[in-house]
């Protein structure tokens, strides 16, 4: 998979030091000119569903479960690999120099029946809800969160407004988008 971009969250980390790795999925589902997003009344952001891989999970097995728990939607396809984000920060474990974050970010379907979340206790406090909303739309909403204006942001707002803007600027002209979803060809 593409890597995307990388996110430094600390400066003077040791690169070369002992790296403790967590790896995480995340879907892109779009529908039209609207993009699934989890949105957090308490953070006021929007996020792309999905999270970090359990032992023994498949790429498309957590898909599924994170899609189910945070959309109350069940997934229909992986269509594409969109891209991957490798993120780096100091880490809470003692032993280790450097927190590693690779999130891969899959073009994805659901069914559209709603089954209902399974929200984790954070998940909750937060508020979390699906939400489609156009990619402007959850991209400007992200962009005042990084800009501060409803205090110290969430670590994943600027990775998932990130793939926002990846989203806004190639729109159309990314062939996998026309393809694989068969919207219309603006002439």
């Amino acid at each position: 998979m593409r890597l995307l971009k990388k996110f430094y969250r600390s400066e003077g980390l040791n690169l070369r030091g002992r790296i403790i790795s967590r790896e995480a999925v995340r879907a892109i589902i779009l529908e039209g000119d609207e993009v699934l997003m989890v949105y957090s009344p308490v953070n006021k952001d929007y996020k792309f569903p999905g999270g970090g891989i359990k032992a023994g999970e498949s790429h498309q097995q957590t898909l599924l479960r994170e899609i189910e728990e945070e959309c109350g939607l069940i997934l229909a396809e992986i269509r594409d690999e969109f891209g991957l984000i490798a993120e780096y920060a100091r880490p809470r474990e003692v032993d280790y120099d450097v927190y590693q974050q690779i999130s891969y970010y899959y073009l994805c379907a659901v069914h559209p029946e709603f089954i209902g979340q399974k929200l984790d206790d954070y998940e909750r406090r937060l508020g979390f809800r699906p939400e489609w909303v156009g990619i402007n739309a959850a991209l400007k909403r992200n962009q005042s969160v990084l800009d501060g204006a409803y205090g110290e942001p969430p670590r994943w707002t600027r990775r998932d407004t990130y793939v926002l803007s990846r989203l806004a600027k190639t729109g159309m002209d990314d062939p996998r988008l026309i393809e694989d979803w068969k919207l219309p060809v603006q002439e």
